[in-house]
């Protein structure tokens, strides 16, 4: 089982890699730890507040020592992804770990409970570095990293970068940086070039930066209000291509 955490165009991606994984025959879960519930909606489920179940009642009940069913919580896309949504009670449990003992390791425990029953499972946090973010670094192999190709979130990668490192050398020491994933991307532009030329100077001989770039698309902006992957929406599409060759590259790192 490989857990990964993926942080811009991170819900899109997170959702799109998980169901192209999906196509390629492997059981996989999806974890929506942001409380706005972006992963949630994009996949169908618009209004994740009415929610009975979501991530932030399986991390109370952890917190307080009473364990959860492996099941418990976990809705079935028709897509093939197994999903634990999150809605705005989780803002309200990351302001509560403040006071737990081993609080960097909640989520941990959950993963821990459900990891022999899926092949990859993918975590889409919040863009900022919060409670939920140090638990999703705390329990997953591998960080992906979504930039979209404009000059500030480029620059702004060196403290996700630093908290990666200080996370590995405190408390997991097995988390790996998968790569970096260029998103919304005009081809068309020297900007996106200039970006992207950006990001090889600065960490090319440090972290992997993905092959394929995931392009500006009208039709892939368009699939959170229609719950459903690129695959489907518009199949044919270059998203959709660069989403599957995505899928390909991670397979092929294991």
């Amino acid at each position: 089982m490989r857990t990964r955490k993926a942080e811009s165009g991170k819900t899109t991606t997170t959702g799109n890699l998980g169901i192209g994984l999906a196509k390629q025959g492997k059981k996989v879960l999806l974890i929506d730890a942001d409380a706005q519930g972006s992963l949630t909606a994009s996949l169908g489920y618009t209004e994740p507040d009415k929610l009975e179940v979501t991530l932030a009642t399986i991390m109370e009940r952890i917190v307080n020592e009473d364990f959860p069913e492996p099941s418990e919580g976990i809705l079935h896309h028709d897509e093939g992804v197994d999903l634990l949504p999150a809605n705005i009670e989780l803002s309200g449990i990351e302001v509560s770990l403040v006071n737990v003992i081993s609080r960097e390791t909640v989520l941990r425990e959950y993963v821990g409970c459900v990891s022999e029953l899926y092949d990859y499972i993918l975590i889409d946090c919040t863009p900022s570095l919060g409670m939920m973010t140090i638990n999703a670094l705390t329990c997953a192999d591998s960080v992906l990293i979504p930039v979209q190709a404009a000059y500030l979130p480029v620059k702004g990668l060196e403290q996700l970068i630093r908290t990666i490192g200080r996370v590995k050398r405190q408390i997991n020491p097995k988390l790996e940086t998968e790569g970096i994933l260029m998103t919304m991307v005009d081809c068309r532009t020297n900007y996106a070039k200039e970006i992207s030329s950006l990001l090889m100077e600065t960490y090319g001989d440090k972290i992997r930066i993905f092959e394929n770039i995931i392009p500006i698309s009208v039709r892939a902006a368009e699939i959170s209000a229609a719950g459903t992957s690129i695959y489907k929406h518009d199949p044919k599409g270059r998203a959709a291509a660069a989403y599957a060759g995505l899928t390909k590259e991670v397979l092929s790192n294991g």
